[in-house]
């Protein structure tokens, strides 16, 4: 037998834990844009979609959709004629994008290229989240008040059908065979719909996560990660069977998730001021690498994969006001005028 001295013997050891622990991807600040007040008064923002393949970022911003070049940051765009905006999904194939505007109760069809509106399809109030699936190559809304899901043929520009969601729907991923799987806050559990029946077909306990808002999924090794706010935490899920692997706690107000199969690495925002970064490990354990701070309200985010760039909306907040027995906790509102886009890179 050969003899190592201690050193050898460490420095594999570290070896050995430098590889079960990665080393934190080190994201920080790299520029932060201030894109000004949004129109249709007071000030509010929500998702963030990232166009990689050409270069775009789409930022919704109260009755408007701010679009910006995803490499130099600037603005090569404004989407108007809105609402109060939500979601943008874009399906380069058929030249089109869409927009879903809550307090239109509508989904809005523009041109790629002219960034002009050409069409607005009916739809429920509060329409909210937005996703294309694959499989039934049909868009599908999740209707937040409304409680209900919005099928759209986006060739015909026409609904299909509207499924009962049962309870509030917040944020969807479609697996690409023909499931989506869906945050529902109210009842707190991740819904299931199959894309081609256009029903539900099962549902999953978020627990101990609660009120669920924000999802991804690792489509390799079907994987469902839900994240919630009360209690807030975020939970690996089985798609198949709907276990729950793994739960860990992330701050106040998450809002978003984001995967990155080239990384393994898996992003959460939340109201706090917080990018929780997770490696998984292997399809049974995520281990958190790095925590970011960012800035208060920064809940919504974009991921562009070709620079691995994190694109975040915010704006400045005032105090919350004094509770009421209405309200016993009143959050603090953003202040119209100070909307801007932090870019987060590595």
């Amino acid at each position: 037998m050969k003899k190592f001295s201690l050193s050898v013997v460490a420095f594999v050891l570290l070896g050995a834990v430098a590889l079960a622990n990665p080393a934190g991807p080190g994201y920080h600040l790299i520029k932060k844009i201030p894109l000004g007040a949004a129109p249709g008064g007071g000030e509010y923002f929500d998702y963030v979609t990232v166009d990689s393949a050409a270069r775009r970022v789409y930022l919704a911003h109260g009755a408007e959709v701010k679009v910006l070049d995803a490499d130099n940051f600037s603005v090569v765009g404004t989407i108007t004629g809105l609402k109060r905006c939500h979601g943008v999904l874009v399906l380069p194939e058929l030249g089109k994008g869409f927009i879903t505007d809550g307090d239109g109760a509508a989904v809005a069809v523009f041109d790629l290229k002219t960034l002009k509106i050409t069409n607005t399809i009916k739809s429920s109030p509060d329409t909210d989240s937005i996703v294309y699936d694959p499989a039934s190559k049909l868009i599908f809304t999740f209707n937040g008040d409304s409680k209900d899901a919005t099928v759209i043929d986006p060739v015909k520009e026409t609904v299909v059908k509207k499924i009962d969601m049962g309870g509030a729907p917040e944020y969807p991923v479609a697996d690409g065979k023909g499931a989506i799987y869906d945050d529902n806050e109210e009842k707190n559990d991740v819904a299931v719909v199959d894309t081609h029946t256009l029903t539900v077909k099962a549902r999953y306990p978020v627990a101990p996560a609660g009120t669920p808002v924000g999802m991804e999924m690792d489509r390799e090794h079907r994987r469902v990660f839900s994240v919630g706010r009360g209690p807030a935490f975020l939970v690996m899920m089985d798609t198949d069977s709907g276990k729950i692997i793994q739960s860990l706690p992330v701050s106040s107000g998450v809002d978003a998730a984001i995967f990155d199969p080239e990384s393994a690495l898996l992003y959460v925002s939340t109201r706090a001021g917080k990018i929780h970064i997770f490696h998984e490990d292997s399809p049974d354990k995520l281990t958190e690498v790095e925590t970011v701070n960012t800035e208060f309200g920064a809940k919504t985010m974009g991921f562009d994969p070709k620079t691995h760039n994190l694109f975040l909306t915010t704006a400045d907040f005032a105090p919350a006001a004094a509770p009421t027995k209405k309200n016993s906790h009143p959050e603090r509102k953003p202040v119209p005028g100070t909307f801007r886009v932090l870019i987060y890179g590595r």
